[in-house]
């Protein structure tokens, strides 16, 4: 699974341009990245994962968000956001996962039913 999270990063970086700062899809590395007004929620929400699926979603969420905190500026910020849309997008469909939409990760994340 990792050899397919970086090749769907590196095709991500190649078709949106992103050079913003590369930031590993762990838990580690991204509460790490995290602004601190943001890594609370995150690591109370992983205490509250009962399964691997969830999992998933919490990852691309908030490695999306730890993208977004890295961002300095909000043109920065729009980057990494559509880069972390397009690698999410990637890494679905090369693992034979279902693909969703930030909205529909969101709501797995938060609990809700995904529409």
């Amino acid at each position: 699974m990792a050899a397919e999270w970086q090749r769907a990063v590196g095709k991500a970086r190649e078709a949106t341009g992103f050079t913003g700062e590369d930031i590993p899809r762990t838990v580690d590395a991204i509460g790490a990245a995290l602004r601190l007004d943001h890594r609370g929620e995150f690591y109370t929400e992983l205490g509250t994962l009962a399964d691997a699926g969830r999992f998933e979603a919490f990852l691309n969420h908030w490695w999306t968000q730890a993208l977004a905190d890295s961002a300095t500026e909000e043109k920065a910020r729009t980057a990494a956001i559509d880069f972390a849309d397009a690698t999410v997008s990637l890494y679905a469909r090369a693992s034979g996962g279902p693909t969703s939409t930030q909205a529909q990760i969101d709501a797995i994340v938060a609990g809700a039913e995904a529409s």
